[in-house]
């Protein structure tokens, strides 16, 4: 069919829980708008316009909206439980009124489908909009929230119930079961790919060390508040990327904005990266084979299932935080451990994800 003219509206609901959800998220609608110029989406998230603009080239409508609460955290690694569950509460006695709003809206603009990763209020919003709800993710927020017992278990058994209501789900890699939902359709790895080649990077950015001793250091949208930079003297010949910037002024670290560059867009330079587990790092660096260094993250139900996943496929080293919070950085001397598995990871994932919108959506 000839292509029309007239937008083609996508309601995008981003889980309002750091960076990582809003950025593979976006990274599919990138590929999406690609396939399907024509798509408008709609981009519902507490995510900053910055991040996402940096994924995505299209126009998009953005919408401010928290439509969940993912985990509080004071960092990366430090989780608030008893502010998490008086954020959901909060949205909880607005639900009626959040999902008349949110469906107002999708009536005045005409929406077909709703892409979510991974709010649980997304197919109730679908459901009285009377058009289908996609999602995307390797865990839901029960799967997250029922191991801390008490009032997360009720609040755990609700979202269930939320996701039995989503019409097909997209399962990424390094997953738990999710059985709440009655579709699913497994697809491989998500994530972006970077603007700038390894030789680019090395011009732009006048990088002098050895490519195997160039280390990025990435934790997310919420940083780490203590990562120990005087380390950093005992290695003048290696070279460290940040994106903190908090960070002192050292000869051998180089920092950036996030405005500027993406995580993803630095990693063809690297020999490594330094990490806490997160879907979005480690399915980016996979995606280029880049070896991952990984602090491990207690409380979060998510992590055995990413650290098994980068020991099965990656170059890897799993840290105790003591080991990264020391005054020494002695793994950085000790070498990589092999993936365990040899059979290639399915890398397709945001391809995947957006041919199916775009079949669905096309006029």
């Amino acid at each position: 069919m000839p292509p029309t003219s007239q937008p083609l509206p996508l309601y995008v609901a981003i889980t309002n829980h750091g960076f990582g959800h809003a950025a593979r998220l976006a990274s599919v609608v990138a590929a999406l708008q690609r396939q399907l110029p024509q798509v408008l989406p709609i981009l519902v998230t507490g995510a900053p316009r910055w991040l996402l603009e940096s994924y995505l080239e299209g126009d998009f409508i953005y919408r401010p909206q928290a439509l969940d609460v993912g985990v509080v955290q004071q960092d990366s690694l430090q989780m608030d439980f008893g502010a998490t569950l008086e954020k959901w509460q909060q949205i909880r006695k607005r639900q009626t009124q959040l999902i008349r709003a949110e469906v107002d809206f999708m009536i005045q603009n005409q929406v077909k489908l709703v892409l979510a990763d991974i709010p649980p209020l997304a197919p109730l919003i679908a459901r009285a909009a009377g058009i289908p709800c996609w999602m995307i993710g390797n865990f839901g927020w029960d799967f997250i929230y029922r191991p801390w017992g008490g009032e997360f278990i009720e609040l755990a058994d609700w979202i269930g119930d939320c996701f039995s209501q989503c019409d097909r789900l997209f399962r990424l890699p390094f997953h738990e079961p999710m059985p709440a939902f009655p579709v699913i359709t497994d697809v491989g790895l998500s994530g972006a790919s970077p603007r700038y080649t390894a030789a680019e990077l090395r011009q732009r950015l006048s990088l002098w060390a050895d490519p195997e001793k160039i280390v990025l250091l990435s934790f997310g949208g919420l940083g780490l508040q203590t990562i120990p930079y005087g380390n950093l003297a005992a290695f003048p010949d290696w070279q460290f990327l940040s994106f903190d910037a908090q960070a002192p002024d050292l000869p051998n670290l180089v920092k950036f904005s996030g405005q500027d560059y993406r995580p993803v867009d630095l990693m063809p330079c690297c020999g490594r990266v330094i990490t806490k587990p997160g879907y979005s790092t480690f399915a980016e660096a996979l995606r280029l084979d880049l070896p991952i260094v990984t602090l491990t993250r207690s409380g979060f139900a998510e992590t055995p299932l990413l650290l098994e996943g980068i020991q099965n496929h990656s170059y890897h080293q799993i840290l105790q935080p003591e080991a990264f919070f020391s005054d020494r950085w002695d793994f950085l001397h000790q070498p990589l451990q092999t993936p365990q598995r040899s059979e290639p990871l399915d890398k397709t994932g945001t391809e995947t994800i957006a041919a199916a919108v775009a079949s669905y959506l096309s006029p």
